[in-house]
């Protein structure tokens, strides 16, 4: 990934880290598509030989997943699963990942997208002369997909295959969308709205033209975003926003990563003050446990939490509007506390005052301040005196 700040250089292993990542990120359409025949091929081969044909993926679980301290990132280990097609107990998810292999590498040839809904329908066919069906249920073609994405060290969104999209973008970029004549067009004028972030994100899709801005500003809740906006927020501050309407989509985190790599922006994250926000943040900078095979395509470990937090309640007297936790938030509070990547003195001091006081902050309780506070007070205080946690 990129360097730290400093003078520091780079160390061997990091160094060809850096090469594989930026190997990965330029990856496109032909790169993936020869991955997905040469993989086919040894399946060919096998058969040709009289050997039992053979697929071999990545082993998913919190088992085969750690922490990379170095690069701040979660990571999926080195342990996989084999697959062979003579052997009663796989000979179906054998099948059903070989028309999986298929139909995506259709896609790449043929400059074809599809949904993961979209997959599951066009092959899902009876067998001829049987009763069997080659997918049952949508389930079954999405673990497909996932076993293909590490077989061939990919993402699902470079097999040109998608999910429903979520965020939104707004501020003074613009972008290409390679994929729709050309089109360009900056997300400042775009209505209050902004854009809606596409679940595919690719370079060679959707390029990143230009960005007049000096950080991005990841918001938890559709309503702080819209709040945002409304104050103008953007131009007076030259801020990116995007609202991630939740726990951000692959497609959203794919953008930050971009903006932060290919266009040096620092990433503040801005969410409630409870575990549930906390995890959204650490997703977003550490990635997750269930793409972990990912983070490198999805992570942004630079990126630092700027709110809400428990300081906040009693810096800008909000005591009478926080919310008690419930015995969920309390317990996720305590998941957090033991996750690696959550041991550094701030968070652990973080997590147990939230423990302990049993209480949770939402962001629009400064609204009880005023409706401008958050973009004329809070948020330009906090950035100026670089008041974030880590």
């Amino acid at each position: 990934m990129s360097k730290k700040r400093g003078a520091k250089k780079l160390s061997k292993g990091k160094m060809m880290h850096s090469k594989t990542h930026a190997k990965k990120e330029e990856e496109g359409p032909k790169e993936i598509a020869a991955k997905i025949r040469e993989l086919a091929m040894e399946i060919v081969k096998d058969i040709y030989a009289g050997r039992n044909p053979k697929f071999r993926t990545k082993q998913r679980g919190r088992s085969n997943v750690l922490f990379d301290i170095e690069e701040g990132i979660i990571r999926l280990g080195e342990k996989s699963t084999t697959r062979t097609f003579l052997n009663i107990a796989h000979a179906k998810r054998f099948l059903q990942t070989m028309l999986v292999m298929s139909k995506t590498y259709e896609y790449l040839t043929s400059n074809k997208t599809a949904s993961i809904r979209e997959v599951y329908y066009e092959l899902k066919h009876t067998i001829g002369n049987t009763k069997e069906n080659t997918f049952d249920d949508q389930r079954e073609s999405d673990a497909c997909i996932v076993d293909l994405e590490h077989s061939i060290d990919t993402i699902r969104e470079k097999l040109n295959v998608h999910a429903n999209p979520k965020g939104a973008l707004y501020g003074d970029i613009t972008l290409v969308d390679r994929q729709h004549h050309n089109d360009t067009f900056n997300c400042l004028k775009l209505g209050r709205g902004g854009w809606s972030i596409m679940s595919r994100m690719e370079p060679h899709e959707i390029e990143i033209k230009k960005v007049n801005a000096n950080y991005v500003l990841v918001i938890e809740t559709s309503a702080m975003y819209e709040r945002l906006i409304e104050e103008d927020f953007a131009r007076k501050n030259k801020a990116i926003l995007i609202g991630t309407g939740g726990q951000a989509a692959r497609g959203t985190r794919r953008l930050i990563h971009r903006l932060h790599y290919e266009h040096k922006l620092p990433v503040y994250v801005f969410t409630d003050g409870d575990p549930y926000g906390w995890y959204i943040y650490s997703v977003i900078k550490q990635g997750s446990m269930a793409l972990a095979a990912h983070s490198e395509l999805l992570a942004c470990p630079e990126a630092k939490y700027i709110g809400m937090t428990l300081e906040d309640v009693e810096e800008y007297g909000l005591q009478n509007v926080t919310e008690k936790m419930k015995p969920g938030d309390i317990k996720r509070a305590k998941e957090l506390l033991s996750y690696e990547w959550f041991q550094n003195k701030p968070w652990q001091k973080e997590l147990k005052k939230a423990i302990n006081l049993k209480i949770r902050i939402e962001q629009q309780a400064l609204a009880n301040k005023s409706l401008e506070f958050v973009a004329k007070e809070y948020l330009p205080k906090k950035i100026k005196n670089k008041e974030f946690l880590p």
